[in-house]
């Protein structure tokens, strides 16, 4: 599994990549090298240790969060979402389940758009009234996209939905639920969801543009909640992927469950409960990007091989991972 690091340096240099890379393969760390500054304010360099925003990536986390619930009984894959919601957001379709939700196939109105430029500013108020997916609510009563079940479409909102659904179910806070059910099982020390008003020095502030100071912190939730938002290194990378693979998060039937593409997916972007899963087959995805913030995880059971991105300006992590997807495709044949 020769891997050109050379090139992936060039790449790296070459683009104002600031952010770090970590790739593992059979146990063993092929590549992991930072780039750039996580406080450019005060000339603070990234490390392999930093703990960097993971956007939408940690929409996986909320998958399996609600699968550890689903695996003790509290919530069931087929359960209407109306379980939960009793009177509110009575726009939402009351055929809409909590598998529905995790595919993306629910046809439950988007309160966020996606195709905004990434330094627009998406949600109205001030971004510390966002603490928890009750504070969302208001923002999830839209009429229905489509039918329940009907086809994929990629929405935030349905896991804002998610979130609060396990929150309601479960009596937990959401944070606190992924931090018992999720990152703790998986063992992962320096994964998080942390204020930004006050992150830690291993954080890395999330920069919307190349040698400014202009910070991501009027753009995102003070806190990330169950569409995305937590915090993680490359290294926590491959330790959740390794703890995912084994069923220390969840019972591995129900990884397969999640593992599985989902009716109506993209062919070439399939998607399963929570999880992206690019071809070829056998590879599953954490993928996020947000403003001043953009990660990409990938791992391959099959081959023990895994390959983080995560970068703390917007639009930067691109080119290296464009280089690794084809170094994956070459080792994959």
């Amino acid at each position: 599994m020769e891997l050109d690091t050379d090139a992936l340096v060039a790449a790296a240099t070459d683009n104002g990549f600031t952010g770090a890379i970590r790739v593992e393969a059979a146990g063993e760390c092929l590549f992991e090298q930072a780039f750039g500054l996580a406080d450019r304010a005060h000339g603070i360099p990234n490390t392999a240790e930093t703990q960097f925003g993971m956007a939408s990536g940690s929409k996986t986390f909320t998958a399996l969060a609600v699968l550890s619930l689903v695996a003790d009984g509290i919530m069931s894959l087929d359960d209407p979402a109306r379980r939960w919601l009793g009177t509110d957001l009575p726009q939402i379709d009351d055929a809409v389940t909590v598998r529905h939700l995790l595919g993306h196939r629910s046809g439950v109105g988007e309160y966020l758009d996606d195709d905004a430029d990434l330094d627009a500013y998406l949600l109205p108020g001030s971004m510390h009234s966002y603490t928890s997916p009750e504070d969302f609510v208001p923002l999830l009563d839209l009429p229905m996209q489509a039918e329940p079940g009907a086809e994929f479409f990629y929405n935030n909102g349905g896991f804002v939905l998610l979130g609060l659904l396990a929150q309601r179910a479960s009596g937990v806070r959401y944070q606190d639920l992924v931090r018992q059910r999720v990152l703790r099982p998986a063992g992962l020390q320096r994964t998080d969801f942390l204020r930004s008003d006050e992150l830690p020095g291993s954080a890395a502030l999330g920069y919307l543009y190349p040698d400014s100071l202009r910070s991501n912190i009027f753009h995102l939730p003070i806190e990330g909640s169950a569409d995305g938002g937590a915090y993680i290194t490359v290294g926590d990378a491959r330790r959740f992927w390794l703890a995912l693979a084994a069923g220390a998060i969840v019972p591995l039937e129900l990884v397969e469950e999640m593992t599985t593409p989902v009716p109506g997916h993209d062919a070439e972007w399939p998607y399963g409960l929570g999880l992206w899963l690019p071809t070829p087959g056998g590879v599953w995805a954490m993928v996020g990007a947000d403003a001043g913030v953009e990660m990409k995880s990938e791992h391959v059971p099959a081959h023990d091989l895994t390959w983080t991105v995560l970068a703390n300006e917007s639009d930067k992590a691109g080119p290296m991972m464009r280089h690794l997807r084809l170094w994956r495709e070459d080792v994959l044949g």
